[in-house]
This record gives structure tokens, sequence and C-alpha cells, in this order.
């Protein structure tokens, strides 16, 4: 049975929800090919992720044999959080751009799953590069809206886009590959123009594409 882990990180937590709708789009259409599959839902948009604070970075820091009950009851979210991704096949993230980037929501969810000896080793003698996953083969699909348009690569904003590659740096601590993001875009939000409704209607089309070419390989 697969499972998928569900992020919904906007703040709009009603049917306005343009990443919401298409989450559920995206398990409405694999469950047609598997109506048993899991889902654990994980709304930091309606629950949000407390920020990383200095507790929490000593307490991730320090040798889990040492750690005080103090520092056990500080990591507990991010415990729980990094046990939903370990396991889930999928991780389905709703995520809208807001000012060029993820929601705050969303980086809190990230900072909280990013931990030394849970997610990922450092080590020096690896040289330049002494970052190194300890999650894989987990694929994401990434499901977002944006108010205005021209962010793919060569686009008239692709400058201001950080939104795609701060997930794309840190896909790694989630387990997954570059080559294993998936995503579906609804663009010209705020010009509530025909350019908008035909981008809503191909990103619910690409999201059921989506599913339906990754359900089949974990049947």
């Amino acid at each position: 049975m697969t499972t998928i882990l569900h992020i919904n990180s906007s703040a709009r937590i009603s049917d306005r929800s343009h990443t919401r709708k298409l989450g559920k789009t995206f398990l409405k259409q694999w469950k047609i090919h598997e109506p048993a599959v899991k889902v654990i839902d994980r709304d930091v948009g309606k629950n949000p992720i407390s920020p990383v604070d200095q507790d929490w970075i000593i307490a991730a820091f320090t040798d889990p044999e040492q750690r005080t009950h103090a520092m056990v009851d500080h990591l507990k979210t991010s415990d729980e959080l990094i046990d939903e991704i370990v396991a889930a096949d999928i991780i389905l993230m709703g995520a809208p751009m807001y000012n060029y980037g993820v929601p705050a929501a969303l980086k809190g969810w990230i900072d909280k799953v990013a931990r030394i000896g849970r997610t990922f080793s450092f080590d020096l003698a690896r040289g330049d590069i002494p970052i190194e996953a300890t999650l894989k083969d987990k694929v994401l699909v990434v499901l977002s809206s944006r108010g205005e348009f021209g962010f793919e690569p060569g686009g008239l904003r692709a400058h201001m886009n950080a939104f795609d590659i701060g997930i794309s740096a840190c896909a790694h601590y989630m387990g997954v590959a570059q080559e294993d993001i998936h995503s579906a875009v609804i663009e010209y939000q705020e010009f509530k123009d025909e350019r908008h409704e035909r981008s809503v209607v191909e990103a619910h089309a690409k999201t059921r594409s989506i599913a339906d070419t990754l359900a089949p390989l974990y049947q």
C-alpha cells in the first residue's frame, strides 16, 4: 500500500485555495488506481510549525545520548515531521508562491525536517560538500499557485523565482532526487482573465497526469 504525505501550506483554509484544490484532484485521481492508498495529512497552513530557535538548535546539535528531557521535548515536533517523511512514498506538497518564495509555514516545516543525524550527516572529510542526505527514494509532487506568471527558466520573472529553487535546493533533506520532483502550476491569479482560467484547467489536467504516471509504479 502506498503512503502519501500530503502537506498543505496555504494560509487560505477555505475552498478559495487553488493549491488545496489541486491536492484534492491529485488524491482523487490516485485513488482511481489505488483506492486503499494511505494519506498522512499535515496542514501547516492551518497549524503552523513553530520556527527554529536557539533551544532547538542546541538540542539538534547535541549528541542524542547527552540530551536532557527538555531537549528531547524540544525536538518532539521535528521527530514527528521526519517520521512522516520516512513513512511516505510520495510527498504531495501544496504550496502557493508568497512574495516570490515559499510560504513561511512551509519554510518552518523544511527547517524542522532538515536535521543533522536524522535527515543528513555532516563530515568535513567529504571536502567542500560535507552534507550527505540520509533519506532516499522519495518522490515529491509540488502543486503551486502564483499571482503573476513567467517564472519558468527564461521567463519574464525567472530571476525573481525563489520558490522553485528553494524547494529544489532542500529536496535532498526529504530523500528526493532532482529527477523525482514533479510539479503543476496555476498562474495569472492576480490578472483574473482568460489566461488564469486556462492555467487552472491546465494545472488540474497536469496534476491528474502526474498521478496517472506515478500510481502504476507503486502497484
